[in-house]
């Protein structure tokens, strides 16, 4: 048997061991190659992920910058407009991607910050040029009622016909000055400017009628049960609401067509109800409209429109300081229809008309015939204020009915004396007059002059004759009216043109004239 050398032993063994070493790191060779493909693999995956969100947030940087220059191009501009005009709308984000995101709430409070600082600097210079109109018109309103004294006193003083209708003219053109110049400072914030007596509401509807150009054109029905009375602090705001309404009513109406206004008494308050036949209002202005009437917030100037409207604003200024309401809506006829409610509790009392008579420029009101007028209506449902006086009713009229009282605010000129009695009607005022014929006037006695020097132009008659001539013309028209079987007595017939508020030739010119005409006690 041949045996194997030793050596070829070892050399076979340690090829087998050689053989061994290399499958094993052939074998770890191949594994380290899968794991760097399976790296290699994971980061061309990363990668492409970064770049694929590189790319998504350029683009989004890119729509947030477009985003931003939308809000500052569109967005701003509209929400500028929008705080001038509420009916403006702003728009909203230009990428619906944004919404609800960081960024749309960012956007969001700027624009809040930016409206907040608008407003608050349109305040400011809203109230500081309403502070600058308020002091110029209560100057200029001053400056009005001393020409308005002024005129009165020429008219007193001249006899001439001619004159006398020039300076009723020019006291006509001075009351318009004078009511657009009150309006704006009552707007404003101003007080009125001027003070009255408890005023009768049909005395007083009469008068804010007067202050128009085309008062001839209002109607005025009293359907009022007794002699209700607006409270002195409260006459001049109401006579300014109800101008405004009626201006507005006339305004808007044709210059041959009625605004008729009734008067009526409820359970808690009387009403001014005026219609018109005129072009209306559309919903969006009957609704701004009511904003300015019943809104408790602050009124900017840029809310009166371009030129400014100031009638509703003023009105509503009242209407919030002295608690009565103004409520406008559609007329049955077409127009406009303006109701102004003065609750009975605290602004309205009930006169004694035999010891303040009432004029006779005022409708008649609708009672049953068959009683004197100077018999007064228990109160059923206004309650007596405290400025109402306590003659008892049936009382006799009295020689003179008390004198109104205007206070006029600081600016104006010294108060004038007390008016002394004044005559009654000459003989020749109570004649007829031609056609054409300029009414005379009953003439006061200038201060300035002695009464002889006035002798041979003024019957002077004593306290005592001025009384008892004023009480027989009042029991006569009293007893006239008491006699008429027509439901509606008819009015006097009064010239209707500047005389309507100028005549002296009745007896409510024994009253001081207020600014608004001799109608307005």
């Amino acid at each position: 048997m041949t045996s194997i050398p030793q050596a070829l032993l070892w050399c076979l063994g340690a090829g087998t061991a050689a053989a061994v070493v290399l499958a094993a790191l052939l074998l770890r060779v191949r594994k380290e190659r899968t794991a760097l493909r399976t790296r290699l693999s994971a980061a061309e995956e990363h990668n492409n992920a970064t770049l694929h969100n590189n790319t998504e947030l350029t683009a989004r940087i890119r729509a947030t910058e477009v985003e931003i220059r939308h809000l500052a191009e569109a967005r701003l501009p509209d929400l500028t407009l929008a705080l001038a005009h509420p009916h403006v709308p702003v728009r909203g984000l230009s990428d619906k991607r944004f919404a609800g995101s960081e960024t749309d709430q960012a956007l969001g409070a700027v624009l809040e910050q930016v409206s907040e600082a608008i407003t608050r600097e349109r305040t400011r210079v809203d109230a500081a040029a309403q502070s600058t109109l308020r002091g110029a018109t209560t100057t200029i309103q001053a400056l009005l009622y001393q020409v308005q004294t002024s005129l009165q006193a020429m008219q007193h003083k001249y006899d001439d016909p001619q004159i006398a209708q020039d300076l009723l003219d020019a006291d006509f053109l001075n009351e318009q000055a004078l009511r657009r110049v009150q309006a704006t400072g009552v707007v404003c914030g101003a007080w009125p400017g001027l003070t009255r007596e408890d005023s009768y509401l049909s005395e007083l509807v009469v008068g804010a009628s007067s202050r128009l150009r085309g008062y001839e054109r209002v109607q005025i029905s009293n359907q009022l049960r007794d002699p209700v009375a607006v409270v002195a602090r409260a006459v001049e705001p109401i006579a300014i609401t109800v101008t405004e309404l009626l201006a507005n009513a006339l305004h808007h109406s044709h210059r041959e067509l009625p605004v008729t206004v009734t008067l009526q008494q409820g359970n808690r308050g009387a009403s001014v109800i005026i219609d018109d036949y005129g072009v209306g209002m559309h919903d969006d202005e009957l609704k701004h409209a009511m904003e300015l009437l019943a809104s408790n917030d602050d009124l900017l100037l840029t809310q009166l429109g371009d030129p400014p409207r100031s009638g509703f604003a003023a009105a509503g200024q009242l209407v919030r300081q002295y608690g009565f309401g103004v409520h406008v809506e559609p007329s049955p006829y077409g127009g406009v229809r303006a109701v102004v409610y003065i609750p009975g509790d605290p602004l309205l009392t009930v006169l004694d008309e035999g010891a303040r008579p009432m004029s006779v420029m005022a409708p008649m009101p609708h009672r049953a015939p068959g009683g004197p007028r100077d018999r007064v209506t228990a109160p059923s449902a206004m309650p007596t204020g405290a400025g109402a006086p306590a003659t008892p009713a049936g009382a006799a009229p009295v020689a003179q009915p008390a004198p109104v009282v205007e206070q006029f605010p600081e600016p104006v000129a010294p108060a004038v004396p007390a008016a002394q009695p004044l005559p009654s009607v000459p003989e020749q005022a109570q004649q007829p007059r031609a056609e054409g014929e300029l009414p005379r006037r009953r003439r006061r006695r200038p201060q300035s002059e002695q009464p002889e020097e006035r002798s041979d132009t003024l019957n002077l008659r004593s306290p005592e004759e001025t009384g008892s001539r004023w009480a027989a013309l009042q029991r006569g028209t009293e007893s006239g009216r008491a006699a008429a079987v027509h439901p509606e007595p008819a009015q006097p017939d009064f010239p209707q043109s500047h005389d309507f508020q100028q005549s002296s030739d009745f007896p409510q010119s024994d009253y001081p004239r207020s600014p608004e005409g001799n109608a307005q006690s």
